[in-house]
């Protein structure tokens, strides 16, 4: 129960629970979050059980109005321990988001671990740990849609996991900005493992 006492923001928080971005701003703005939402250097923060919260008003946006998920959030927010919450005759048991949610932490720590940060490694750009690829790029290749395969073929160290898990870290942790330096096959158009070619391949570390 400890990850769920985590604080992430919107983007970590969306990765986690499913919910797309924007709703996830939605439902905060809306306050629907109201003391499980704070602000940390600047940039707000979902704490203690708001993820199950969020899971709870994203997922029961057809089912209640805009008030009955407002009680309904509130009650689980005021209930730590509570494993169902009711409104209007409508009951939710909330164990099976729970399980999702700690799924998705646990998923994000893997792919956290997963990524280096070095600076001197392309200027601390986060890269595969013990490569010089970077996730983001490839995270914007199955973006482009680059089927896996492909990707596998250029970049022979990486696995399918691998993969899932940049596609994971670059929604939880977008690009800030440009990279100061871009490589070769990255100045012809969008990042693509069809353009590449052996030699422009980044060398293991």
């Amino acid at each position: 129960m400890a990850q769920m006492r985590q604080a992430l923001s919107a983007n970590e928080a969306a990765s986690v629970t499913g919910v797309p971005l924007k709703q996830v701003h939605r439902i905060v703005d809306a306050g629907l979050l109201e003391g499980a939402v704070e602000s940390r250097a600047g940039t707000r923060v979902i704490v203690g059980r708001g993820l199950l919260g969020l899971k709870l008003a994203h997922d029961t946006a057809d089912l209640l109005t805009p008030d009955g998920r407002r009680r309904l959030v509130k009650r689980l927010l005021q209930q730590p321990e509570a494993k169902t919450v009711e409104e209007n005759a409508v009951t939710v048991d909330v164990r099976p988001m729970e399980t999702a949610i700690r799924r998705g932490l646990n998923v994000l720590e893997k792919a956290k671990k997963m990524v280096v940060i070095d600076k001197d490694v392309l200027a601390g750009t986060p890269c595969f740990k013990g490569t010089r690829i970077p996730v983001h790029d490839i995270a914007a290749m199955i973006a482009n849609g680059d089927q896996k395969s492909a990707i596998l073929k250029a970049y022979p160290q990486l696995t399918t996991g691998q993969i899932d898990l940049a596609v994971l870290y670059g929604e939880a942790y977008p690009r800030r900005g440009r990279p100061r330096h871009k490589p070769l096959w990255r100045k012809a158009g969008p990042v693509s493992s069809e353009k590449l070619s052996r030699r422009d391949l980044p060398r293991a570390s």
